[in-house]
């Protein structure tokens, strides 16, 4: 089977399954934390090389307060989870806002933990613009590079083989749109609560069969 060297995750539909049960919206997003680890691993033993989660962007803070503390708290959470196993993580988001959790800002520089492995890339209080800007700056540089990626915030990150959407919903809702150009789009009607490693696996057999040509 063909893996993809890079995967991005959108974990969607937290709110929803939260109503589905009768709760709050914000229960939702603490449910997800232990599908994130799980997958985490799934992608360790298939050979993942690169793994990117979309966490929460600037535009979420839009959202009720209550809300926002318990996504801000849930990416807290998993980062944290992510520095006790082989990987190497990097948060990516803009920390000059007050958006930006505290507790975060000491990984974003990219940081080894264990044995290394996996990149990981959290997304954290991300947005598209906010990535992009740089591009305005480089464009008036006379001997700026033509690598587009290398002039944008999340140049460390790789251009994106596939990417799994939970919640049932198809759109890229801003992520990482320079390294997403030739992704392939595998969408989850399940809410990302009800993740299920069944997912995973469907998921990779799905991307085994397309074809992958980049425009060529």
């Amino acid at each position: 089977m063909r893996i993809p060297e890079h995967i991005g995750i959108i974990p969607d539909g937290n709110r929803r399954w939260a109503v589905s049960k009768g709760m709050s919206k914000e229960k939702g997003y603490a449910t997800g934390l232990e599908s994130g680890l799980a997958l985490f691993k799934l992608c360790q033993e298939v050979g993942v090389k690169e793994l990117t989660f979309y966490g929460f962007t600037k535009d979420n803070n839009k959202r009720p307060t209550v809300q926002r503390k318990a996504f801000t708290q849930a990416c807290i959470i998993a980062a944290r989870k992510l520095t006790e196993e082989n990987a190497s993580l990097l948060v990516i988001g803009n920390s000059d806002s007050a958006m930006f959790p505290d507790e975060l800002r000491g990984y974003t520089t990219r940081t080894t933990f264990g044995d290394g492995g996996i990149k990981i890339n959290f997304l954290v209080n991300y947005g598209w613009e906010w990535d992009l800007n740089e591009l305005k700056t480089s464009d008036k540089r006379k001997n700026r590079s033509e690598n587009v990626i290398s002039n944008i915030k999340s140049f460390d990150v790789s251009r994106i083989d596939l990417i799994i959407r939970w919640g049932g919903r198809s759109r890229l809702s801003g992520f990482l749109p320079a390294q997403s150009i030739y992704a392939d789009i595998f969408v989850v009607e399940e809410n990302w609560p009800d993740f299920e490693i069944e997912h995973f696996h469907r998921a990779l057999a799905w991307y085994d069969k397309q074809e992958v040509t980049l425009g060529g």
